[in-house]
């Protein structure tokens, strides 16, 4: 089934033949359980396929003693929480044991379909600024998981771009100022921005047209770089942003690894498909008979640094070798 709403590639998975049927452990293999599954992204996005991978990569892991199968996909199109509302409602209709969500958004819409299934999410910004959770040691209602959230990967991003591109003195924040997460990590680049010598200006990410105009209005002046925070519209709009600093020869630090492997010249946050497979975890103890109101949300615990050496090259740059020796991937 193929719903279009808008241009946003969202992904649901859910009930049927869409659901991934789980053993819930050698002494319960015959009593097949089910998971929900709701995705941010198309299958084909670098990031779309954490899900895909993280998660029977920690349920093989898990001791759930099952094998899990990946499900037909309904792409739906661009929206928030007004777009996941049915497919949302669907799942809740469904006999699913738990649901996994990709990131906040995903999170918050199943939360306003159901107070009562259990939900796991994977990578959310900020569970407790969103309303997911009451706290992070104590979740406290029907939802918990893994966040990607932490105030001080937004100096990281700076002190990145400057050790790369020594010349910097300017920076053009790229956020979303609607999400509280993102507030913070500008406000955490704002901390350190004078010790480097760098005046920050923050852009709203919303559509393609605002992002082209602020990056040209921005590269018109010299010794610019931009920083793409983490935020959903930064990840919509990915290749385009890459393609803009490129054109403006813009040096460029990510919050996703996945901007650099499309062409980006570095980034610094955590793994992905770190917080998949994590999450599987909790699926598995939920299904055994834990509360998410019990399991507290979890920070990151796998950062990664990823360069791009081919677009440090395009911009002239030389990469230092004390920033490749901490690269965990270094793309030539």
């Amino acid at each position: 089934m193929t719903v279009t709403i808008g241009r946003r590639e969202l992904l649901v998975v859910l009930g049927g033949a869409a659901a991934w049927p789980l053993a819930a452990r050698a002494q319960q293999r015959e009593k097949m359980r089910r998971i929900g599954v709701l995705m941010n992204l198309s299958p084909d996005d670098a990031e779309g396929q954490a899900p895909s991978r993280g998660v029977p990569a920690g349920v093989a892991g898990s001791g759930l003693g099952c094998r899990p199968q990946c499900p037909d996909r309904a792409p739906l199109g661009r929206g928030r929480h007004r777009a996941l509302s049915q497919p949302c409602r669907g799942i809740g209709a469904s006999r699913t044991g738990v649901i996994l969500a990709a990131g906040g958004i995903a999170a918050q819409a199943l939360q306003r379909v159901s107070r009562t299934i259990p939900i796991v999410f994977a990578n959310a910004a900020d569970p407790v600024g969103a309303g997911l959770v009451a706290s992070l040691a104590r979740p406290g209602g029907n939802a918990t998981g893994f966040t990607t959230f932490e105030f001080s990967m937004g100096g990281k991003w700076l002190e990145l771009l400057k050790q790369i591109a020594p010349g910097i003195t300017r920076a053009e924040v790229l956020r979303d100022s609607s999400n509280l997460s993102g507030i913070g990590e500008f406000g955490a680049i704002q901390a350190v921005a004078p010790s480097f010598g760098v005046e920050l200006l923050p852009v709203d990410v919303s559509n393609a047209d605002e992002i082209e105009r602020a990056i040209a209005a921005f590269a018109g002046a010299s010794n610019g770089g931009l920083i793409v925070t983490q935020n959903a519209g930064a990840l919509l709009h990915r290749k385009l942003i890459i393609a803009l600093a490129a054109r403006h020869r813009l040096p460029a630090v990510y919050a996703y690894s996945s901007f650099v492997v499309d062409g980006g010249l570095i980034s610094y946050g955590p793994d992905s498909m770190d917080g998949y497979r994590r999450a599987a975890s909790y699926v598995d103890r939920i299904l055994n008979g834990a509360k998410p109101a019990d399991l507290p949300v979890q920070a990151p615990v796998k950062y990664e640094t990823v360069i791009n050496l081919k677009t440090a090259r395009a911009l002239g740059l030389d990469v230092p070798p004390t920033v490749l020796a901490r690269a965990d991937e270094v793309i030539e």
